[in-house]
């Protein structure tokens, strides 16, 4: 009995100390909010942010705006100005001309080299999703051109997550619902001549060992061109996959891993990121992962992190991202003061890696809160900036930059 209690005791100390070691640590970094979303500007960012060479900020809202009174979603621009201070322009009003235009985009935006931008919505009048083009002009202006609206049939429907290019120009996706199991596609758009687009479905999810459902990610290319994205559900346990789709005619589909649930983690979501040797990072359920390609074809998954709610923070969903020197960052959407943490992990000897929190959401001075399918956009000085839906002066969500 003495024993026991010695160990309680001494079990509650360390967690103690572990706590205040943690706080102390978050406390040493700085977050700001750049911008609060009023509601006419935009509403509930739910996706990462992308920058131009001129280190401005590109994003989407999945609700607001103010034209029509669709309130069907924005894109918009953040300039820094020499003060600190960020200035907030809507390029985009979802609705301007009619709910045909498509309607919540919640994806992240993609630049071609002439600076035009891509995107996807999750819907559209008259079908389910769009994947459109944004084109700057003369004065300032945008111009919105719609490049494919699915049916929700066995073309796919509600596209989900970002967009990337192939060295052809081709775009590549994943829809969360439609093709031929109703269980979501990875496509294809092929550029035509005279401004139009062919899509094409390169794999429909079945829910059984392939997965279904990929869901809020970006799928990822390697040096060949083939694409590897993760499905939140199915498998052969159950717990979601990370694939693998080679390019070829037709483009052959591939399970590289099938999460086996409890501590080794289950339904991933988000984006995968490579790192320098060929080894994928990704998250699922409460950890980070790192997949490790063996010489016979398959693949060694191996626990990183594992989250311990509270202020450690709970709930990845979103992916992850490199600094220059191979630090890991990435966000929860729990935890942390129970609204989300902002996270960095940290290689060590061994193999070992040390998570840091660099800020937890709090809701207080108009903070943001619960962080979605936000990967953080690092800077050239290593500040990262995400959004979060809600939270800020109005509750609808807000842009932030940390210093880590």
């Amino acid at each position: 009995m003495r024993r026991d209690r010695y160990a309680f005791v001494l079990t509650a100390f360390v967690s103690a100390a572990l706590a205040i070691t943690m706080a102390v640590a978050a406390s040493a970094q700085s977050e700001k909010i750049i911008h609060s979303f009023v509601g006419s500007d935009g509403a509930q960012p739910l996706a990462a942010l992308v920058f131009d060479s001129k280190g401005n900020l590109y994003g989407t809202t999945v609700i607001g705006g103010n034209d029509n009174g669709c309130i069907c979603g924005t894109v918009f621009q953040l300039t820094p100005s020499a003060n600190g201070t960020w200035t907030e322009k809507v390029l985009y009003n979802f609705g301007s001309a009619s709910p045909l235009d498509g309607v919540a985009p919640d994806g992240s935006l993609i630049f071609d080299a002439k600076g035009n931008l891509y995107g996807t919505t999750q819907a559209a009048l008259g079908g389910q999703g769009t994947v459109f083009e944004l084109s700057p002009g003369s004065g300032g202006t945008w111009t919105e051109k719609v490049l494919y609206t699915f049916t929700g049939g066995a073309d796919g429907g509600s596209p989900v997550g970002g967009l990337v290019f192939d060295s052809l120009g081709n775009l590549y996706g994943t829809t969360n619902l439609g093709g031929a199991f109703g269980l979501g596609t990875i496509f294809e758009l092929v550029a035509g001549s005279g401004g139009t687009w062919t899509e094409k479905v390169l794999h429909s999810f079945t829910g059984g060992n392939d997965g279904s459902s990929p869901l809020g990610g970006t799928l990822i290319p390697d040096s060949a061109g083939n694409l590897y994205g993760v499905a939140v559900q199915g498998g052969l346990h159950d717990y979601g996959v990370v694939f693998k789709l080679t390019r070829g005619s037709p483009w052959s589909y591939k399970v590289l891993y099938a999460f086996l649930g409890g501590s080794g983690g289950s339904y991933p979501q988000g984006s995968l990121v490579f790192d320098g040797a060929g080894n994928l990072y990704g998250v699922a359920s409460f950890v980070v992962f790192e997949l490790t390609p063996n010489s016979t074809g398959t693949w060694t998954e191996k626990t990183l992190h594992s989250f311990a709610g509270g202020s450690d923070g709970a709930n990845p969903l979103a992916g992850l991202i490199f600094d220059r020197v191979g630090n890991l960052y990435g966000t929860t959407n729990s935890g942390g003061a129970h609204r989300g943490t902002v996270f960095e992990l940290i290689p060590g000897t061994g193999g070992t890696w040390t998570e840091k929190i660099l800020h937890r959401f709090s809701a207080s001075a108009g903070d943001g809160v619960f962080p979605l399918y936000v990967v953080p956009a690092i800077d050239a000085n290593g500040h990262l900036y995400g959004t979060t839906p809600q939270g800020g002066t109005s509750n609808n969500g807000v842009v932030f930059e940390v210093i880590p």
